[in-house]
């Protein structure tokens, strides 16, 4: 993986925008790969897609690429809030690249959230444009990452070290089975992932995941098991390799040492 942009596939591009579309996309299609499946290369879509710009030829798992200069931050800029919203709620939502580059146009973080860490949750509605703007009253939105559970973050590239190909791969395929739960069951699954994250220390007690149950309580107020449910989801984050129960209502995080 070559962490450098091939400048010269630039060249005749005035718009900066333009310049950072071009290089980035096919920085994409030069280096990355499908960390599902492992195929070499992605491939684009002939046809501009409402969302995504990838695929696997191989497992047809789809991504969609959003790409900055400088520093990767929590908020991503997107496009139109309801073709987002209409795309995550679809069968064949796309998982997300988000890549950061230097000001010397190499690669400083890639990485990848899977499709079904994307709810409506993490999507922020945008203002609508001015009466006097060319586009009165579109509705573009945000994509807030800091919203999605450290789990589904997986690196490609961090802080300009490639990350092993076997833990990118690992890291992305734990989750998976996320995919084939119920809206409900994963929302669940995924709000006691963040409830976990915000333990700070990587090992923890069960009464320190009880703590959040007011929070969970606000956002399931029809469910009156709240610590039941807490258990429940905890014991899956086990079984699934997230976690690890030590013994006597204690927990550790799973966590690949990335760099």
């Amino acid at each position: 993986m070559n962490l450098s942009f091939n400048l010269r596939i630039a060249e005749g591009y005035k718009s900066n925008s333009q310049i950072a579309r071009v290089l980035t996309e096919n920085w994409v299609l030069c280096n990355s790969y499908c960390p599902n499946c492992g195929t070499i290369p992605l491939t684009d879509f002939d046809n501009n897609k409402p969302v995504a710009d990838f695929y696997c030829q191989s497992c047809t798992e789809e991504f969609e690429l959003k790409s900055k200069g400088g520093k990767l931050t929590n908020k991503i800029t997107d496009g139109a809030y309801s073709t987002m919203i209409e795309r995550i709620n679809s069968v064949n939502n796309p998982n997300f690249f988000f890549l950061t580059y230097s000001e010397k146009w190499t690669v400083e973080n890639f990485l990848i959230i899977p499709k079904q860490f994307f709810t409506e949750e993490i999507i922020i509605k945008r203002p609508p444009l001015a009466p006097t703007a060319k586009r009165a009253g579109w509705v573009g939105c945000c994509i807030d990452i800091s919203k999605v559970a450290e789990t589904g973050k997986v690196f490609l590239v961090k802080n300009s070290t490639i990350i092993d190909r076997d833990i990118v791969s690992q890291s992305f395929k734990k989750t998976l089975f996320l995919r084939q739960q119920s809206k409900e069951s994963k929302g669940w699954i995924i709000d006691v992932m963040k409830c976990v994250d915000e333990i700070r220390t990587d090992e923890f007690e069960l009464d320190e995941v009880y703590s959040f149950e007011k929070r969970l309580k606000l956002k399931y107020p029809n469910n009156n098991f709240i610590k039941d449910k807490i258990r429940q989801q905890l014991q899956v984050l086990r079984d699934k390799g997230i976690i690890e129960f030590v013994g006597r209502g204690k927990y550790k995080k799973i966590k690949y040492e990335y760099i």
